[in-house]
């Protein structure tokens, strides 16, 4: 069986939403209170922000330049 990369890409994103659910999830059980200097949860949010991030980045279009002269 060949994997495709369009098969690779949309088991990436997948991956990623899953990922930031996951994060969310996380955040939104977090136990307050929590201050800008809680390493912890700054982490969580800093993680979050990189795989929404990317996610973006998939929808994002794709181009690739091309030359115009022969």
């Amino acid at each position: 069986m060949t994997v495709s990369f369009s098969d690779c890409m949309q088991v990436a994103h997948g991956e990623l939403v899953t990922a930031k659910q996951l994060l969310d999830r996380e955040i939104a059980d977090y136990p307050p209170p929590y201050s800008a200097c809680d390493a912890q949860y700054n982490h969580l949010l800093a993680e979050r922000r990189r795989v929404s991030r990317l996610l973006q980045e998939f929808s994002a279009e794709f181009h690739v330049p091309t030359p115009r002269a022969p």
